[in-house]
């Protein structure tokens, strides 16, 4: 499995917030840019869209550790097999820290077609989340 790993991103949100809006689908569409992704559809748990340039893709939440921890991983017919966990680590009420983990299956072509946008998926991911307005 290949690993990749975000920069770790500053929220001025409490965790509880982040990880409330983080663990159900259905608020993620607000987070992923519009121009790259197409036939959004959620439930709570599981998602499925699909990718300019790459083709149909879907989620599910695999595990949940309040205000800690939410893990992705691949559901239904995609072009590779990963999981995402997104970590949550409150520093104080109104810092909370993320971090995004993705382990892939990637043969070695794969990885060198597609490494470098992972990473930047991850960093925009991250800025997204962190710098999200989550409601009061």
């Amino acid at each position: 499995m290949t690993k990749y790993e975000s920069e770790i991103k500053k929220t001025e949100h409490p965790e509880e917030k982040v990880f409330s809006f983080i663990s159900n689908f259905n608020n993620f569409q607000e987070l992923i840019p519009q121009d790259k992704i197409k036939d959004w559809q959620s439930t709570e748990d599981t998602c499925r869209f699909k990718v300019d340039g790459i083709g149909d893709a879907g989620l599910k939440i695999v595990d949940k550790e309040p205000f800690k921890t939410v893990k992705y991983s691949t559901d239904g017919k995609v072009p590779f097999n990963f999981y995402l966990w997104v970590q949550l680590k409150k520093v104080s009420e109104s810092d909370t820290r993320i971090k995004l983990t993705l382990k892939a299956e990637l043969n070695p072509m794969m990885k060198m077609m597609v490494g470098k946008q992972v990473n930047k998926f991850l960093n925009m991911l991250g800025d997204a989340i962190a710098n999200y307005q989550y409601p009061n």
